[in-house]
């Protein structure tokens, strides 16, 4: 099952993750933060909360995104 091993949020709203089968790269949050409950990421401070939780990410008020959706629109960096 793949996890997330490592998040870091970044100042443009993307995030630096580190999956459990050894890929990395940048996901981009920004296409999200027009829906729902990921309005509340907007605000740059909370969306720096972001922590790995259970097979994906999740930030303190229960916004989550799973492992398969980060890997699905990953961005590797060189």
């Amino acid at each position: 099952m793949l996890k997330i091993n490592r998040v870091h949020a970044k100042d443009d709203y993307t995030l630096f993750v580190e999956l459990s089968d050894g890929r990395s790269g940048l996901f981009d949050v920004k296409p999200y933060l027009e829906k729902g409950v990921f309005t509340q990421l907007k605000d740059k401070s909370y969306f720096k909360q972001v922590k790995p939780f259970f097979c994906g990410i999740a930030w303190p008020n229960e916004q989550d995104l799973s492992a398969d959706t980060i890997a699905y629109e990953l961005k590797h960096i060189s």
